[in-house]
């Protein structure tokens, strides 16, 4: 399954850092930027997650809430979390339905092997719960900024 633009937001009811649980509908009427990571303080999602961070308060101010999502336990979460100062809740999927969902569960080729794994993507989801936005096979430099001006504009 894959979503795109303009499709309601498949719901979530997920644990998160520091044993909390967010559910997407406590989030309705607000600006949500999801972003999937790969694997928790892997270097690439660990400077995607300090971007966010780092413009977490303009995110803010136009309204929107910041929240990402791996296959990495809570315990992982904690961690990632606490060593980079981060701002955001993190979402824990350990069994994979939110990937699934929002199909970024896929085939990844590198060096010639092939695994599954989670395709580096964020969603911005509108406070009707509808996704106005999508990057998929994200580059994470100027990733960040590229989505705050997405959202301070909507």
């Amino acid at each position: 399954m894959t979503v795109t633009v303009g499709d309601k937001a498949p719901a979530f009811n997920l644990p998160t850092d520091g044993n909390g649980q967010l559910k997407l509908s406590d989030l309705k009427g607000k600006t949500v930027v999801l972003f999937f990571y790969p694997k928790a303080s892997t270097p690439g999602c660990t400077n995607e997650a300090k971007d966010f961070t780092a413009l977490s308060k303009e995110f803010e101010k136009a309204g929107a809430i910041i929240v990402g999502a791996s296959k990495d336990s809570i315990k992982r979460q904690d961690n990632f979390k606490a060593k980079n100062e981060l701002s955001m809740a993190l979402l824990s999927d350990e069994e994979g339905t939110l990937c699934e969902a929002y199909g970024v569960w896929v085939l990844k080729k590198n060096y010639g092997r092939e695994y599954m794994g989670i395709e580096r993507s964020t969603f911005v989801i509108d406070g009707k719960g509808k996704i106005t936005h999508e990057w998929r096979k994200v580059r994470v430099k100027d990733h960040a900024e590229a989505v705050l001006e997405v959202v301070q504009n909507l």
